[in-house]
């Protein structure tokens, strides 16, 4: 792959990056030289030179700053951190036909939600972002999710933590702009299969929307509302973090893109 982006040598933090998005962004970045810090609780089967695996709970600061330390001794120095790590529990707020029932939401499932997807996203944001502020030079990408904007029925806990990142990208990028240090968020819409979507996910949203597992994966193919007219490629995520890792982008911060196709709900 031509390296017009230029970003050749560079390390990133990835975390999540053992599945889905998180591993389409590892793939690209080293196809492109880059040396990729993957943080996640399990492995995957990736094997390069420019891959550093570290077992890391997010919601812990002590792991996060250990494995933060420990890939600054490994590469020599940090240059961006994607905030891809996350997780989305289906649960309705009050289940009338089953109140307190499984798919109604509860302490435990709310906190494990905002525990990853905010506390999460802040722990190593600091951890790399005092290093990028040290260099006066980085960039940190958060992963949102249009879920954040619109809602989502049945995963309003889930999209009350999207809708949290979009927040944290624009106030950091106001805070860190003096240092140079840009904050941007992606957003993808319906995308391919991630191997994320677990036949327990299907049957909790199914659940939660009145629908079988077989009408859920039915929805999405579905393309009425995306003018494109197709689901979006895992790449086309991992190309926009690779464009605002790059210098070309040096003058974008504090917003969220989506990568959508451009889909609505009108």
């Amino acid at each position: 792959m031509t390296d017009w982006l230029n970003i050749t040598g560079r390390t990133v933090v990835v975390t999540g990056g053992s599945s889905g998005i998180g591993k389409a962004i590892t793939e690209e970045l080293l196809e492109l030289g880059v040396k990729v810090a993957n943080f996640d609780l399990t492995n995957n089967e990736l094997s390069h030179k420019n891959l550093f695996f570290q077992e890391v709970d997010v919601t812990s600061r002590a792991q996060v700053e250990a494995a933060v330390a420990a890939t600054v001794d490994h590469f020599g120095t940090i240059d961006a951190v994607v905030n891809n790590a996350g997780i989305n529990i289906p649960r309705l707020l009050i289940d009338p036909k089953d109140p307190h029932g499984q798919y109604e939401l509860d302490d435990t499932t709310f906190e494990k939600i905002t525990m990853i997807n905010q506390k999460g996203l802040y722990l190593v944001s600091q951890a790399v972002g005092r290093i990028l502020v040290e260099k006066k030079k980085g960039v940190i990408i958060n992963m949102a999710s249009e879920a954040g904007l619109e809602g989502s029925e049945g995963q309003s806990a889930y999209a009350a933590t999207k809708a949290a990142v979009y927040s944290y990208t624009r106030s950091w990028a106001k805070e860190l702009g003096k240092y140079n240090v840009r904050v941007v968020g992606v957003a993808p819409g319906i995308m391919e299969a991630t191997g994320l979507r677990t036949l327990a996910y299907e049957e909790a949203l199914g659940y939660t929307r009145g629908k079988t597992v077989d009408e859920i994966r039915a929805g999405y193919s579905s393309t009425s509302t995306t003018p494109l007219g197709r689901s979006g490629h895992l790449r086309e995520v991992a190309d926009l973090v690779a464009y605002y890792i790059s210098d070309r982008s040096s003058y974008i911060t504090g917003i969220t893109s989506n990568v959508a196709g451009g889909k609505t709900r009108g």
